[in-house]
């Protein structure tokens, strides 16, 4: 008895060392190694090296002259510590009722965009915090950015189609933008606004607007 109880000690010890300590070290040292940008956040800074986000995560942005994310139901919003979805039923009069509240608010900041508001300008993500859209989705919101910081729409819907990030490996996903990237190549092209153009790393608020 006692020397089973030893023996099951033993293995439990080294499955602890090995599982619990070894493991991860080794995971975590080839990932600093190989991937550090990935493995410490995808962070993104601007121009004057601030960490303004992750390249992972979205964040809100309510200033005309910035593209905006999907919705989300991460916390109050764009919450990093409460990532998920609204688990709202396609039944659900609640979904639908802020779906047609987010769309009534899409067209009124939006009046002179093309065509009716994409779909996932309307809809949160699983995760709430999905960074990326479609390029039809950043390009619907193109006249009302460039209207706000007096550009050229034709210069802007440039800058998008440079932002157009392909498949994964060719075959995975669908082609998207980033937000985050493309609002800070839009500062570095057109200058930035009067407010940062993002949340703080962290930070479950969005942006609020100039006054």
């Amino acid at each position: 008895m006692v020397s089973a109880l030893l023996t099951a000690l033993r293995v439990s010890l080294v499955t602890l060392l090995l599982t619990g300590v070894l493991y991860p070290l080794t995971v975590t040292g080839v990932a600093q190694v190989l991937f550090p940008h990935e493995a410490n956040g995808s962070l993104v800074k601007d121009d004057r090296g601030r960490v303004v986000g992750s390249a992972l995560i979205a964040q809100g942005f309510t200033q005309a002259g910035y593209f905006q994310p999907r919705p989300s139901a991460a916390g109050t919003g764009w919450d990093a510590t409460a990532s998920g979805g609204s688990n709202l039923g396609p039944t659900s009069q609640k979904l639908r009722d802020r779906a047609v509240a987010e769309a009534e608010r899409l067209r009124r900041e939006n009046p002179e965009a093309g065509g009716p508001v994409p779909g996932e300008l309307v809809t949160a993500s699983a995760s709430g915090l999905d960074p990326q859209v479609s390029p039809e989705a950043a390009l619907w919101q193109v006249p009302r950015v460039a209207k706000a910081r007096g550009v050229d729409p034709a210069r802007v819907r440039a800058l998008v189609a440079s932002q157009v990030e392909g498949r994964t490996f060719g075959v995975l996903g669908e082609p998207r933008v980033n937000v985050l990237t493309l609002n800070l190549a839009m500062d570095r092209q057109f200058g930035g606004a009067a407010s940062p153009p993002a949340t703080p790393l962290g930070a479950a608020q969005p942006v609020s607007p100039s006054p």
